[in-house]
This record gives structure tokens, sequence and C-alpha cells, in this order.
């Protein structure tokens, strides 16, 4: 009876050591509660001990939570529809409160995010959450912290890690871009053509005072395409030469017709008193048949006496 009784009590001193002594791990904190009253010592890591069935110890996760914000649908400060999710960075930075001061921190902290996640896509315009997420983030920390300081709870980060916009918006955006890539385009296209009419100018000045110059590099155009056999050569025919040309011909001309001219110039008056002459001659011979019509008509009257009328050959009959 006596080993049986010693037993009994080795077993039961065994079960009460074991009750008695926790293990907290390293990241972890404990909360001890006797007869359900927050005892202000929090046990460190390691071995600890408690009074079985008056204290109860609650163990604390102190290492950073990621915990993912289902996405949100709202509608922006510009009357868009979007659906924005994100993620929160958090730790327990004070076990007590973190056990106390709130039921369940994890669904605490997650219902906080999300209602803050909506009220940040009401205030802000889409082109911020599209492009300035940064300030954006920032605010939405700012906001879940606030209440989370009171539970304990030390918000590190939140980010937005996506936002959804309807197939019609984004091919409104797709076109908005497109233009805008094609303006730019088109300025620095037109930019190049200025700069190279310009240095186009200048060259051409310069082969307008050198003539020699056009030459030269219409024969280095023609070396660089003769360099390649298996293209065909075709020669322009620049017309500058075809004006230099023209430019010399008449010179030339000018200078042939100069000493031709100069014998010419006294004659022509010469012609007109020849032609007045002529003139002149023309009409003395024209009034010279005048004076032989009274003859012509001598010489027909005595036709008209001699030929009978018609009534004498009549009477006659």
């Amino acid at each position: 009876m006596l080993i049986e009784l010693l037993i009994a009590i080795l077993v039961l001193g065994v079960i009460y050591v074991a009750s008695s002594v926790k293990v907290v791990k390293q990241y972890e904190r404990g909360v001890v509660f006797r007869f359900g009253r927050l005892q202000e010592l929090t046990r460190g890591p390691g071995l600890t001990t408690i009074v079985p069935v008056v204290d109860r110890l609650q163990k604390v996760n102190l290492q950073i939570v990621t915990m993912p914000v289902p996405a949100q649908e709202g509608i922006t400060r510009d009357n868009v529809t979007v659906r924005v999710d994100a993620v929160v960075y958090f730790r327990v930075q004070d076990a007590a409160r973190a056990v106390v001061n709130v039921e369940d921190y994890l669904f605490a902290v997650g219902q906080v995010a999300q209602t803050s996640l909506r009220s940040i896509i009401g205030k802000s315009d889409l082109d911020d959450l599209l492009s300035n997420r940064e300030r954006l983030n920032q605010g939405l920390e700012l906001m879940i912290d606030s209440p989370a300081l009171g539970w304990g709870v030390h918000i590190d980060r939140v980010e937005i890690k996506d936002v959804s916009l309807p197939e019609s918006m984004k091919r409104s955006i797709a076109r908005q871009a497109e233009a805008e890539r094609e303006r730019r385009s088109r300025v620095i296209s037109a930019d190049g053509e200025f700069q190279a009419s310009r240095k186009l100018s200048d060259a051409a000045r310069v082969m307008s005072d050198t003539p020699a110059a056009l030459q030269l590099r219409l024969l280095e155009t023609v070396v660089e395409v003769a360099a390649e056999k298996n293209s065909t050569l075709v020669l322009p025919f620049p017309v500058e030469l075809l004006q230099f040309v023209d430019k010399m011909q008449q010179s030339s001309g000018e200078k042939a017709q100069a000493p031709a001219e100069e014998p010419e110039v006294p004659e022509t008056p010469e012609l007109e008193l020849t032609e007045a002459e002529r003139r002149a001659a023309e009409l003395q011979e024209d009034s010279t048949p005048t004076p032989a019509l009274p003859k012509q008509r001598a010489t027909q009257e005595p036709r008209t006496t001699q030929e009978p009328t018609d009534t004498e050959v009549l009477g006659t009959a």
C-alpha cells in the first residue's frame, strides 16, 4: 500500500510539474491571468512556471504578420469604378493590450484595413491610384495605425498591390496613351526635320558660293553607291549645273552680239528715208495716168456716133 501511495504521489507531482512548467519561444510573450486577473509581469522567452488551475498562460506572437486585404470595389473622386487590393504588414508591440483590449486583433486589423482602403479610394483620383501610390500608401498606413495603437499593434507598412479597371476605361486610357505617344513622335520628327533643314540650308549656302563643291558631292555619292555591286547606279544631273551652263551660254552670246549691233544703229534712219522715197515714187506713178482720160473719151466718141442705136435699127427694118 505504501508503494502504491508513493507511486500515486510521484505521478501527481509529475503532472503538477508538467502543468506548471511552460516554454515560451523567442518570438513569443506570455500573458498570465490569475483567477482572471491580468498579471503585470509578462513572461519572456524560455522556461516559466505558473500555478496550475490558478493561473492561465496565453502566448502572443510578436512576429510581423503579413495580412492580404481583399479587393475592395469603390468609386473614385472622379467617378470611376475600380477594384483595389492591398497588403498590410504589422506586429504586436504590447502583448497585454493585444490580448485584453481587443477580442481578436488579427480580425480587427483586417476589418480596419478594408474600411480604410475603401475610404482612401473615395478620396483619391484615378491618376493618383495609378501613379502616386507612395502617398496613398502613407495615408492608408496612418488610417490603419490610429486605432491599432490602442490594441498594442504597430502597423509597419501598407502597400496597394493592384488596381483593376473596367475594360472600357482600359481602352480609353490606352487610346489616350497612344495619342500622347503619337504627339511626342510627331514633335520629335518635326524637330528633326527642322534641324535637318537648317543644316541643309547651310550646306546649300556653302555650295552656292563654291559650285565645284556640288560636283565633289556628286562624285562622293557615286562612289558610295558604286561600292555595292548588286545595285543599279542612276547618275542624277543637277539642276544647278544646267543653270551654270545656261549662264555660260548667255554670257558668250552677249559677247558675240556686242560688235555686230554697233554699225546697225546709224542705218535705221536710212532705211526709213528709202522707204519714204519709195512711197513718194509710187504716189507719182499713180498720178500720171490721170491726163489720158480725155483722149480715151475722144477716141471713144466717134465709135458711139458711128454705131446705130437700137431705135434706128428697128426703124429700118
